[in-house]
């Protein structure tokens, strides 16, 4: 009796559920001393939104303004926090271009929130100093959520001046090159980029004057008791005055280098206009002499040597007499 053959018996498998996906927190950085708060929240995305939602009743419209990433530089004041924005100017090493770094601020009485859009280095430094070093912590916590901003604020206005001093050596170089006869495609490609350095670094800082103004006007809810920072606040202000003074003054001097490389571009086109033309009236004269004796019909000396050597001679004499009329002259 021939074999059966034998039927496949399928393996049943065993039915794995999926594991539920991990829960996530929330990119929040928190430093706590002297009963003050400093909480740092970078690029927020929903779960930072949620969790301040949660644990602060601040206004919509200022999440709303965290959430918008073309705020103006202003100040909201609220009876129990105050609400700020702030732009200061970093250098986008992609678009190879000066742009704008936001700062968005929450002030209380025991807390104070940043949310900077992009990382800032005076933030970052200023945090961790904090976060490692005991002794700095509590020197600024105790003092009072107002004396911590005031710190922010005087940080990032003081980074600002390291950069104009590059631009300032960069307009020093520009001066340099266009005296030393430098490639002029070059240089005015230079002069446009630190046009546009100072242009972009103007609209960052004018914007700030009202709101630093206001600030120093509420500042003393947000300071310890038995402080008087007054004077530091001012500071703050002409620190700001001296940053615009300097962007007046490079605004300035981009414009006088402007001027001055297209005069000098234009006297080089004028020499060069010149010596053609110079060169073209000298020729003149002894293509004319050559184009006579130089005519399909009879001419005085035709197929003599002599009359080629006479006329050879007039020509170089009336050349070098050209020539040394005009370098008397001052044409050549």
């Amino acid at each position: 009796m021939p074999n059966l053959p034998r039927p496949r018996l399928r393996r049943t498998r065993e039915l794995v559920a999926p594991l539920p996906p991990e829960p996530q927190t929330p990119h929040v950085e928190e430093i706590a001393a002297e009963g003050l708060r400093w909480i740092k929240i970078d690029r927020p995305g929903s779960l930072e939104q949620g969790w301040l939602e949660e644990n602060f009743d601040f206004h919509a419209l200022d999440y709303e303004d965290v959430r918008s990433r073309n705020q103006r530089p202003k100040i909201d004041i609220y009876d129990d926090y105050l609400f700020i924005v702030l732009q200061f100017p970093i250098f986008d090493r992609s678009a190879r271009r000066l742009g704008a770094g936001e700062l968005d601020l929450f002030v209380g009485a025991d807390f104070l929130i940043t949310i900077p859009n992009q990382p800032l280095q005076p933030v970052e430094y200023l945090f961790e100093r904090c976060r490692q070093k005991e002794e700095i912590r509590e020197q600024l916590f105790s003092r009072g959520s107002g004396y911590l901003l005031y710190r922010l604020v005087d940080d990032g206005f003081d980074y600002c001046f390291p950069m104009l001093r590059k631009i300032g050596n960069k307009l020093d170089v520009l001066e340099e090159e266009i005296f030393e006869g430098h490639s002029s495609q070059e240089i005015v490609r230079d002069i446009s980029n630190a046009k546009q350095e100072i242009i972009n670094f103007r609209k960052v800082i004018r914007p700030q004057r009202p709101v630093l103004r206001d600030l120093e006007k509420i500042k003393q809810r947000y300071l310890a008791p038995d402080m008087d920072l007054e004077i530091y606040f001012d500071d703050i202000v002409d620190a700001h005055e001296r940053i615009w003074d300097m962007l007046e003054n490079y605004k300035e001097v981009i414009e006088g280098l402007e001027g001055t490389n297209e005069s000098v571009i234009s006297h080089r086109l004028n020499d060069i206009l010149r010596v053609l033309t110079s060169i073209s009236v000298i020729v003149l004269p002894l293509t004319l002499l050559a184009s006579i004796w130089g005519m399909n019909v009879g001419v005085p000396g035709e197929q003599d040597m002599t009359a080629f050597w006479v006329i050879v001679g007039a020509m170089v004499v009336l050349l070098v007499a050209m020539v040394t009329y005009f370098r008397r002259r001052g044409w050549l």
